[in-house]
């Protein structure tokens, strides 16, 4: 490493193949977009939209602008100087490669986003794996963005703008409000005004924006448009568990550093499953069931069908269908499912 000029750095287990690196080391530092298996599952092609919106839309325009954006630890490049410069590899957030990215645009660093180089990477396929992947996705900002607040603000660096961009918008806004706010608001308040009649909520919060902002978040992946609805409940459901996350990274409580590297499961299954010998699993009911998701369909249910039989405002047909997405994630029926023996 003394003798090297950049250093690349990879995900576990994700990379398959790049080409053409060296051609683009010149553009330093740089981040690549990851080629992954979106058809396994419908899990994995709600997720492709997900990232689709990141890479093409946040890591595109961040990128375009020579603006502040999240670099990403997997498939990217940096110079060693610069790493140095920013204060090396730290470990004290379960995000790493957000933590040296923030410290580096705070000393001025400039990234660059290359939608043109691609890298093969794989997605989490069975639930347990995303579950684990978003915990730490989520928790992380949040405790990164509790230790680094004030830091930022100091910093002498960087313009005001910059730094309430940083703190308000990137992590503020987009990393602890967006999880809550969904959470709450679509799955605990929203249900909760159907028991309540005289609290009303106006249309165009609860339904027009919301909407509107779903479908400019969507039109990254325009192959996966029909699947919009499931990916709106998906995201919802997804949501407690950022929820969870994200107050876990603030208060700093007993999950705050858990890394469970995620899950993949690349040919094994079908090695697997194409064994002519190979025996059936058995497959135990408490590896499926996911009480929490149940308990909050089992609210949202009810819910329903007080709001259909007195209500007047058809919140009812949202309310079923968030309550079957639930129940279908709280008997495991998300993803692949790989049983334990």
């Amino acid at each position: 490493m003394e003798t090297c000029r950049s250093a690349c750095k990879f995900g576990g287990k994700t990379l398959r193949i790049i080409k053409s690196l060296q051609n683009e080391l010149p553009h330093l530092d740089l981040e690549m977009e990851e080629a992954v298996n979106a058809d396994e599952c419908l899990m994995t092609r709600m997720q492709e939209m997900s990232l689709d919106y990141h890479f093409l839309v946040e890591q595109e325009v961040g990128s375009s602008t020579y603006a502040f954006f999240g670099f990403n630890g997997t498939a990217g490049v940096w110079r060693i100087s610069a790493l140095n410069e920013a204060g090396g590899w730290k470990d004290r957030t379960t995000v790493e490669d957000m933590d040296l990215a923030v410290r580096a645009g705070l000393k001025g660093g400039k990234f660059v986003y290359l939608s043109d180089l691609k890298v093969k990477s794989e997605l989490p396929s069975t639930f347990k794996a995303y579950r684990y992947q978003q915990h730490r996705w989520s928790c992380g900002p949040a405790n990164l963005f509790k230790k680094m607040a004030m830091e930022i603000m100091r910093n002498k660096k960087v313009s005001m703008w910059k730094k309430l961009y940083v703190i308000y918008s990137f992590f503020f806004v987009r990393k602890i409000v967006a999880h809550v706010v969904t959470f709450v608001f679509y799955c605990v308040i929203m249900p909760a005004t159907v028991l309540f009649p005289e609290v009303e909520v106006p249309k165009w919060g609860a339904v027009y924006i919301p909407s509107i902002i779903t479908l400019l978040n969507a039109v990254g992946t325009p192959r996966s448009i029909h699947l919009l609805v499931f990916w709106i409940l998906f995201e919802n459901v997804m949501s407690m568990h950022r929820t969870k996350a994200t107050l876990t990274g603030l208060l700093e409580a007993g999950r705050v550093n858990e890394w469970v590297v995620t899950e993949k499961l690349g040919d094994a299954l079908k090695t697997k499953s194409g064994g002519k010998a190979a025996r059936k699993s058995r497959i135990r009911i408490g590896e499926r069931l996911h009480f929490l998701e149940l308990l909050v369909g089992a609210y949202l249910f009810f819910c329903a069908c007080y709001d259909l039989k007195y209500g007047k405002n058809h919140y009812f047909i949202y309310l079923f269908l968030q309550s079957m997405a639930f129940f279908v994630a709280g008997v495991g029926y998300v993803g692949t499912f790989v049983p334990n023996s």
